[in-house]
């Protein structure tokens, strides 16, 4: 059985993560040709392997059933923006991260793709891409923040 949108969401999320298949695939427990396979939509993934593989990306799996004849619930995600990917794919990403994790409580390589994921979303909803410099000037703000927070907070 073929999983396309199954295997686009895990590729974006890696990517993301900055992470190689054979990184996520050790991290999970499971062999580089069988990650390699779902990311390029092949197979048929347990939900013990996608359950390990989101664990290993800093993800949670959802699952959503649905009645035959309902269709879909929503639309798979398109995943990050390509301008976005490159951007945490930098050594000043990984900073950024790693600054943000230290207040936050939350490991670097759990952050990553959750502020991957949030700025996603941010491109989403101004229906927009923002350009390398719109990325880190916002970046940069989330950074302030989270070291710097207002006195009294």
């Amino acid at each position: 059985m073929d999983h396309p949108a199954v295997g686009q969401q895990l590729r974006s999320l890696r990517a993301a993560s900055g992470q190689t298949v054979s990184m996520v695939a050790r991290e999970a427990g499971l062999s580089v040709p069988y990650v390699a396979n779902l990311e390029n939509g092949r197979g048929n993934p347990t939900l013990a392997a996608l359950s390990r593989l989101a664990t290993a990306l800093g993800a949670r799996l959802d699952v959503t059933v649905i009645l035959p004849g309902t269709g879909e619930a929503r639309p798979a995600a398109a995943g990050p923006p390509a301008s976005l990917v490159r951007l945490a794919r930098t050594r000043r990403f990984r900073r950024a991260v790693a600054a943000m994790a230290g207040p936050s409580g939350v490991s670097g390589t759990e952050l990553s793709p959750r502020l991957v994921s949030a700025l996603a979303g941010l491109s989403a909803a101004l229906g927009t891409e923002p350009s390398e410099a719109d990325w880190w000037r916002l970046l940069d703000a989330l950074v302030l923040m989270t070291v710097h927070p207002e006195p009294g907070e």
